[in-house]
């Protein structure tokens, strides 16, 4: 299926879709426009009142929506209106506590589910008219790991496709392991790799998982050490190596610190981990040969606590998400050297959680 959400040219605009952890009555999902020249956004405004619908995601025909919210247990389906407004098609319970994370597998064939406080995973169907079928696959995980608070019991963090959409990563930041799927698009099956996981450092707590746009690599943050692991991906066999393991934070640092967010820009050249504490984005220049990270520095986020940044598919600008104030900041990419630039550009959104880029009609 082809893809049609990118911005293609330094001329367009972006629709930005921020689904924000808000209840009450500033729940629900944002829309705003991100000038690609000046990467500055416009006052944002509701287009669904979803209560907390703290991660989203768009269907690969740029006409549909999918959020989870962990306040109720669902995951819901929207289409988008020529105006970029949502329409609510319908809601799946997403099969186990505290959802706060959702992805579409490549094929656009199923909405996948990663529950935090249930430690489990969901696969739910998206039917012909982009509706949610009930679950067709669940995995719940066990165990524990050292921290003696966030590790008592699993806690499924997030869950991603490889590019191939063949395998599906799980990152459980509570028994510290990522484990792998073979995924079935077609069934909508998950069904455990041989091996089955991969182990992460005890009391790390993988949070979040990328792969890097040539499909050799990828990267998971660890939330309680915090850190970046780089691995090799088998594409064939499923399985992750790992190579490399690196801090988010500068020597000597010593405050209170986890991560949350890490993503690579589109052309594989640099990694950000965002550092909820140290209130940063950690920038690393990626070697292209063995996938390896380099620190190159730190930017801070102008806000507190970043739950979540995004990179444009340009890979022009990155917009970081506060929880505290509460805003959405743009940084301008400096595609040489990975440096980011704050553009003078950012709106006022509460308790923000994710954002997705959209090109506007």
């Amino acid at each position: 299926m082809k893809t049609i959400y990118a911005c293609t040219t330094a001329a367009d605009t972006c629709q930005v879709y921020i689904g924000t952890m808000a209840q009450g009555d500033d729940a629900g999902i944002y829309l705003t426009f991100l000038d690609m020249q000046t990467g500055k956004l416009r006052e944002p405004a509701r287009v669904s009142s979803v209560n907390g619908a703290g991660f989203i995601a768009l269907h690969p025909d740029g006409q549909h929506l999918y959020s989870a919210s962990a306040a109720t247990g669902l995951a819901s389906a929207f289409r988008i209106l020529k105006d970029g407004t949502l329409t609510k098609i319908n809601s799946q319970t997403a099969r186990g506590a505290g959802p706060c994370h959702v992805t579409i597998d490549p094929l656009g064939k199923n909405l996948l589910v990663a529950n935090y406080h249930g430690g489990s995973c969901a696969v739910l169907p998206i039917r012909a008219d982009r509706s949610l079928a009930p679950a067709s696959a669940f995995q719940q995980h066990s165990g524990s790991s050292i921290h003696p608070t966030r590790q008592t019991e699993a806690h499924t963090h997030s869950i991603n496709c490889d590019p191939a959409g063949r395998f599906a990563i799980v990152a459980d930041l509570g028994i510290d392991q990522l484990m792998i799927y073979r995924f079935d698009a077609d069934a909508g099956t998950l069904t455990p790799n041989d091996p089955p996981f991969v182990n992460i450092e005890p009391g790390g707590g993988p949070r979040h998982f990328t792969f890097h746009p040539n499909g050799k690599f990828a990267y998971a943050d660890l939330e309680l050490s915090n850190k970046a692991v780089v691995f090799e991906y088998d594409q064939t066999n499923g399985t992750l190596t790992e190579i490399q393991s690196i801090s988010t934070l500068p020597d000597g640092y010593a405050k209170e610190s986890i991560t949350s967010e890490i993503r690579t820009t589109p052309d594989g050249r640099f990694l950000y981990v965002a550092n909820r504490g140290h209130d940063s984005l950690a920038i690393f220049a990626i070697d292209a040969a063995s996938g390896k990270l380099t620190a190159l520095g730190y930017e801070p986020v102008r806000g507190e606590n970043p739950r979540n940044f995004n990179i444009d598919p340009t890979g022009t600008f990155l917009i970081a998400l506060n929880p505290k104030p509460g805003n959405a900041v743009v940084f301008r990419i400096d595609k040489k050297t990975g440096a980011l630039e704050f553009t003078g550009s950012e709106i006022s959104i509460t308790l923000p959680g994710c954002a997705q880029f959209l090109a506007a009609p």
